[in-house]
C-alpha cells in the first residue's frame, strides 16, 4: 500500500538531521488518526500503525464489548465481537482493520505537513539541548552580519545563531564580518526563526570565564574569584584569594612575566585589569581596591557601611579615576561606600573640625574653610 520510499525518507531524516525515526513514526501515527477521521467521518476510536520493516500503514478501529449496545460507534455486542475474535468477552476492546485503499495518498500528504512542523520543533529541541550546557560559558564564533547595533554570530560546532546587542558589546570594539571572536553565552531564547543564544562580551562574567580558561588554579578551585566588577572597554577589578597557603593567587593570575593576564587584556582590547587580593579586613580590602593608587589611611563607619580614604595629593586623580571610574568600581567590588580625599584636603578638614586654624592662613583659604563649614 505504501512505497518503501516513504520509510526510506524517514531513515534519511534521521541520518541528516539526527532526529530519531521513531520520533516521526509516533508523531505521524497520531496525525494520521486525525487525517483519517477528517476524511472518512469516523466516530469510532481509531489507531494508525506504521510498520517500517514491512513498509505498511494500517488503520484499526476499536470498540468495547458490551452486553447491551447503546452506542454502535464505540460499543459492540458479545456475539458480534466473537465473530471477529472467538475469545472475546465483556469489557474487551476489539479491533478491526479499516484501512482504505487510497489511504497511502492521504498518508503521504499528512506526513509532509507533519514532518515539516515536527522537524522544526525537533530542531528547536535539539538546539536547546545542544547549547544548554554552554550557557554561562565562553564559546568561539564567526561574525556573520552586523545590523545597526546588533551583531549576529555563528557559534562554532552548533547550528545556533548568537545575538549580541549593543549593550553586550565592548564600547569602540569593531566587529567585522568573517572575524572569529570569543563570546559569553548568557541565555537561550526561542523566536519564530528558531533558537537563538544571547551572547555578550561586556559582562563581568566574560572576564571571569577568561581567567578560568587562562589560570588553571582558578579552574581547579585552588584560587577563588571572590568578586568581579567591570566597566567594559575601560577597567575591570577582581578580588581573589587562595585556598592553599602554598599558592600565591596574584602570581597565579599574572603568570610568568605576565603572560596569563596579558593574554586576557589582549582579548579585551587593552582594557585595564586590576587584580586585588581579597581580605576580610575592610580597612585592608578597601585600600587594595583603590589600586593602582596608594592609600594613606582608611576610616570606616560600619553602621552606614561607608568609608573615608586619604591618599597622597599626587595620587588623588588616580584613586578617583576618569569620571570617578576607579573609586566607583572599588565601591562595587568591596560593597562599601568610599569617599576619597587628598592628604592636604583631609588635613584642612581636620583643622576645621578641631578649630585648629593657622593665623597665617590667607584670606582666600579662610573664606574657603568657612564656606565648607557653612555647607
Amino acid at each position: 500500500m505504501v512505497s518503501k520510499d516513504f520509510f526510506d525518507a524517514l531513515e534519511a531524516l534521521e541520518e541528516q538531521k539526527g532526529i530519531k525515526k521513531e520520533f516521526f513514526i509516533e508523531t505521524l501515527e497520531s496525525a494520521l488518526v486525525a487525517a483519517y477521521k477528517k476524511n472518512f467521518g469516523e466516530a469510532r476510536k481509531v489507531e494508525v500503525k506504521l510498520n517500517p520493516e514491512k513498509a505498511t500503514i494500517k488503520v484499526y478501529a476499536y470498540r468495547v464489548v458490551c452486553e447491551e449496545v447503546s452506542d454502535p460507534d464505540c460499543e459492540i455486542s458479545l456475539e458480534d465481537a466473537q465473530k471477529i475474535k472467538k475469545s472475546a468477552k465483556i469489557g474487551d476492546s476489539i479491533s478491526e482493520e479499516i484501512t482504505p485503499k487510497d489511504f497511502g495518498r492521504i498518508a503521504a500528504g499528512t506526513a509532509k505537513q507533519v514532518i515539516v512542523q515536527k522537524l522544526r520543533e525537533a530542531e528547536r529541541s535539539l538546539a536547546f539541548g545542544e547549547l544548554e550546557s554552554k550557557v554561562d560559558t565562553i564559546m568561539t564564533g564567526t561574525v556573520r552580519r552586523v545590523d545597526a547595533d546588533t551583531v549576529y554570530v555563528e557559534l562554532s560546532g552548533t547550528t545556533i545563531e548568537g545575538v549580541m546587542m549593543g549593550s553586550d558589546q565592548i564600547p569602540n570594539e569593531k566587529y567585522e564580518v568573517g572575524a572569529r571572536i570569543k563570546v559569553y553565552v548568557k541565555k537561550l531564547r526561542e523566536t519564530i526563526h528558531g533558537v537563538q543564544a544571547i551572547i555578550s562580551r561586556s559582562t563581568p562574567n566574560f572576564v571571569r570565564r577568561l581567567f578560568e580558561s587562562e589560570v588553571p588554579e582558578i579552574a581547579s578551585g585552588v584560587v577563588e574569584i571572590k568578586n568581579i566588577v567591570r566597566e567594559a572597554g575601560y577597567r575591570t577589578k577582581l578580588s581573589i584569594s587562595s585556598n592553599d597557603a602554598n599558592v600565591d593567587p596574584l602570581g597565579a593570575c599574572v603568570g610568568n612575566r605576565g603572560v596569563r593576564v596579558n593574554s586576557i587584556v589582549s582579548e579585551l582590547g587593552g582594557e585595564k585589569v586590576d587584580i586585588i587580593i581579597w581580605s576580610d579586613d575592610p580597612f585592608e580590602y578597601i585600600a587594595r581596591a583603590l589600586s593602582p593608587a596608594k592609600v594613606i589611611s582608611v576610616e570606616i563607619d560600619e553602621v552606614l557601611k561607608a568609608s573615608k580614604v586619604v591618599v597622597p595629593d599626587d595620587k588623588l586623580s588616580l584613586a578617583i579615576g576618569k569620571s570617578g571610574q576607579n573609586v566607583r568600581l572599588a565601591a562595587k567590588l568591596t560593597g562599601w561606600k568610599i569617599d576619597v580625599k587628598s592628604e592636604s584636603a583631609s588635613k584642612k578638614q581636620e583643622d576645621v573640625d578641631t578649630g585648629n586654624f593657622n593665623v597665617e592662613t590667607d584670606a582666600d583659604d579662610a573664606d574657603s574653610l568657612f564656606t565648607n563649614l557653612d555647607e
